[in-house]
């Protein structure tokens, strides 16, 4: 498929910036650091803790694929079934364990990623999500569609200069806002 393609090539040149990066630090120099940030996948209904569907499942799946060879080192998600389901299949396929973060509370998420650095997958909630793109400096886009865009990946890249660099990207089945 020629998006997958695509993203593909946008996350290699995405560690290739950041490897460009990593040249020795010492304490008083920031460690770069990657996130790739998504909204959770398809869930059964619009109950508080649903879990995902069988779209939202493939997408989890989908999304472990595409991070296959991105290098992650840690996996966070809020404390929902929804976002800790979409966090296994890539946490299971890197053999990291789903550390949790509190969607009320970024700013202790934030520092705990940049004071950690490195390559992160942090899986979130439609407004969870692009307000941790905008609090790491990167351009969140328009607002989720709530009911219906699950696709987005962001790629958010602080070098140690501070420098950041966002992209944002789409996998899996993609979000049609005009139905056919």
């Amino acid at each position: 498929m020629k998006t997958t393609a695509q993203l593909k090539i946008a996350i290699f040149i995405s560690i290739i910036l950041l490897t460009g990066c990593t040249s020795g630090h010492d304490e008083n120099t920031q460690i770069p650091l990657q996130v790739f940030l998504v909204r959770h996948g398809e869930k059964i209904d619009n109950s508080k803790d649903p879990n995902l569907s069988a779209e939202g499942l493939e997408r989890a799946l989908t999304l472990a694929g595409v991070l296959r060879n991105a290098g992650i080192e840690y996996v966070h998600s809020s404390d929902f079934i929804r976002t800790r389901d979409t966090a296994a299949p890539t946490a299971e396929e890197q053999e990291l364990e789903v550390e949790l973060y509190d969607p009320d509370n970024l700013s202790i998420l934030v520092e705990k990623l940049r004071k950690t650095g490195g390559r992160h997958l942090v899986v979130g909630h439609s407004g969870s999500t692009p307000s941790l793109v905008e609090l790491l400096g990167g351009d969140p886009g328009a607002e989720i569609n709530e009911e219906g865009e699950f696709d987005r990946l962001y790629i958010v890249t602080v070098a140690k200069d501070k420098s950041v660099n966002s992209v944002m990207l789409r996998y899996g089945n993609m979000y049609n806002p005009m139905p056919e």
